[in-house]
């Protein structure tokens, strides 16, 4: 019994659901009955309803229904039961219906005859209404032209002199299904969405993509393409139809930030086969920082020319004399981290022949280098792009208390020894005193040499004592 009463419960609960309709709402029911003014339908679980007799007439007065047929009608007063009308839903509303879709706020049907000042004239089921030109679309300032002789729908916004005098508005129906459509649009803006949209307007940092019912988003010239994009005008123009991919969406705020790029293939796959060290690629300067320049490869492709690839000058900053935006040149790879996105590279010199730095920069070689910075404990000296060596202090061949930017100034040209390098190549040990003893070494036997007498001839005693001495 219990659950036979849970059962008619529920049932009961359904059916007072099943009759919850609003004003505006449209319905299908069974004509039940035909009386003189008024016919009856059965709406099934939202009970019965009534509609005028006249709206089941056609033009010659004959009734287009009998008991039994199905027709469809909107729902325009739920006050003492449901009353309907089906001239409402077929766009063909009498000076009634009007009043029933002016009181329930229901749409009608009309059409824009012309325009008047401040407006439009519309006519609707024979009756004269005024659309304020503010209420004739959602964009502002649109042409006359365009609306004229057009058919929509409106909402009768005033009901004067007994319907004689209609004003009406297009715009708030556009608001409403703008607001419906949005609430759908937002639920599928997620992180990770692909969606189509339209080019709503473009500035100097990205563009604005309208993504339907008036949502846009923020599409930044970063997110446009791989290659750096200076101007966004070259990329999308207003009215493009695009895909673009949701990156972020702001709770708080309800930005929403687009990409474009992230549609396309990265370029950086292709780096691990095409870019090696040593290699020599052309390249173009794209823009300069303090620490260096960054050069575009390929489109999506840059790697960064240290400002320590660049020999010193002894001029803070002077580096940047060798290269500007727009610069093009042959550029050798230095290192390739594909995962991390970077290649260095540095500027071989036009006409120049190369040589990798790990063939000349060995244990013993002699080289001659620029003086990079100074430093207590040494000298820096500049030998290839991204080689650098460290002249020690006991290694300069000066006196402790000697002045080392005078014996070394910066950007000048030096001669040193390799004494040792590091497996990994990253540090370097020179010395300028080993080159020092060598020329004087050197000097020694030339001038030894030259002291030598020619065969017969002497000088005595005291000049071989003196030959005997040097040789010791």
């Amino acid at each position: 019994m219990a659950e036979q009463d849970e059962d008619f419960a529920r049932m009961f609960e359904a059916s007072q659901k099943a009759k919850r309709v609003e004003e505006g709402d449209t319905v299908q029911g069974t004509v039940v009955a035909l009386w003189p003014d008024v016919a009856f339908l059965d709406v099934g679980g939202k009970g019965e309803a009534t509609i005028a007799i006249e709206e089941l007439k056609d033009e010659d007065g004959a009734l287009e229904v009998e008991v039994g047929d199905r027709i469809e009608a909107v729902v325009v007063s739920t006050s003492g039961g449901l009353q309907l009308s089906r001239k409402l839903a077929r766009g063909a509303a009498g000076q009634r219906q009007l009043q029933d879709a002016f009181r329930a706020g229901l749409p009608v049907e009309g059409k824009v005859e012309r325009a008047v000042k401040g407006g439009f004239e519309v006519r609707i089921a024979g009756q004269r209404g005024f659309c304020p030109i503010s209420q004739i679309d959602l964009a502002r300032g649109t042409e006359a032209q365009e609306h004229e002789g057009r058919v929509y729908t409106f909402r009768i916004l005033e009901w004067k002199e007994g319907g004689r005098d209609l004003v009406v508005s297009r715009r708030a129906l556009l608001e409403e299904e703008q607001r419906e459509r949005a609430e759908e649009i937002r639920r599928e803006i997620v992180p990770g969405a692909v969606l189509s949209g339209k080019v709503a307007s473009v500035r100097a940092y990205g563009a604005f993509v309208d993504l339907g019912a008036g949502i846009q988003g923020l599409l930044h010239v970063s997110e446009m393409g791989w290659g750096r994009v200076a101007d966004p005008g070259t990329v999308v123009q207003p009215g493009d139809a695009i895909t673009v991919k949701v990156l972020k969406v702001d709770d708080k705020t309800g930005k929403l930030s687009l990409g474009l790029k992230q549609l396309q293939a990265d370029p950086w796959e292709g780096v691990p086969g095409t870019y090696a060290a040593g290699q020599v690629h052309r390249g173009r300067v794209t823009r300069l920082a303090d620490f260096g320049a960054f050069v575009e490869l390929a489109p999506g492709i840059e790697g960064l020319a240290h400002a320590s690839t660049f020999p010193p000058t002894g001029r803070a900053g002077s580096w940047k004399e060798a290269v500007s935006p727009g610069t093009e040149g042959a550029f050798e790879i230095l290192s390739v981290e594909p995962e991390k996105k970077r290649i260095g590279v540095a500027l071989v010199p036009e006409g120049s022949v190369r040589a990798r730095a790990e063939e000349a920069i060995v244990p013993g070689a002699r080289l001659t280098g620029k003086v990079e910075r100074h430093e207590r404990y040494g000298v820096f000296v500049f030998l290839a792009p991204g080689r650098t060596g460290l002249v020690p202090m006991a290694e300069t061949g000066l006196a402790r208390e000697a002045d080392l930017a005078k014996a070394f100034p910066l950007g000048a040209d030096v001669q040193v020894e390799v004494l040792e390098v590091e497996p990994d190549g990253r540090r370097i040990r020179l010395s300028r005193r080993a080159v020092l003893e060598a020329a004087e070494k050197e000097d020694l036997r030339e001038y030894t040499k030259r002291s030598e007498p020619q065969e017969g001839t002497g000088f005595g005693s005291l000049a071989d004592k003196l030959r005997s001495a040097l040789k010791r």
